[in-house]
């Protein structure tokens, strides 16, 4: 058994900014805790997050589904709180959800049963993002 953390968020955006700011290299760094990314929407590819403030880990990641401006997946790997590297997977689905608005869904599964302090801490941190998300897309 493994568990998710799920969020929801609506923007008023238009779809296309969305997928742009998770797809963007340079957007991603804006909104995104980790400073340094290679990220390119390319299945297969992989890259990086690092050079977070407070953390001193590597997220490393590979691209598994790209579907624009729909669906984006891929692989989160670090280290779990018992430092024994464990990978999850990231999903956003995008739904246009009015005249320019973006309802965007955030599933991060793969999480070991039980792992609260885990959990806890990638539902903290992407509830941060998300609303940094939010920030760089208004004032874009």
């Amino acid at each position: 058994m493994s568990e998710s953390v799920v969020l929801d968020i609506e923007l008023n955006s238009p779809i296309s900014a969305v997928w742009n700011a998770l797809t963007t290299s340079e957007t991603l760094s804006k909104w995104m805790m980790f400073k340094t990314n290679d990220f390119k929407p390319e299945v297969g590819h992989t890259f990086q997050f690092k050079d977070a403030p407070g953390y001193d880990g590597v997220i490393d990641c590979e691209v598994t589904e790209v579907d624009e401006p729909n669906t984006l997946s891929y692989t989160w790997s670090t280290l779990g709180q018992d430092d024994v590297p464990h990978a999850t997977v990231v999903t956003w689905t995008l739904k246009e959800s009015g005249e320019g608005s973006t309802s965007l869904h955030l599933e991060q599964s793969g999480f070991r049963t039980g792992a609260h302090q885990e959990l806890g801490g990638a539902r903290y941190g992407w509830e941060m993002m998300l609303d940094q998300l939010k920030r760089e897309l208004e004032s874009a």
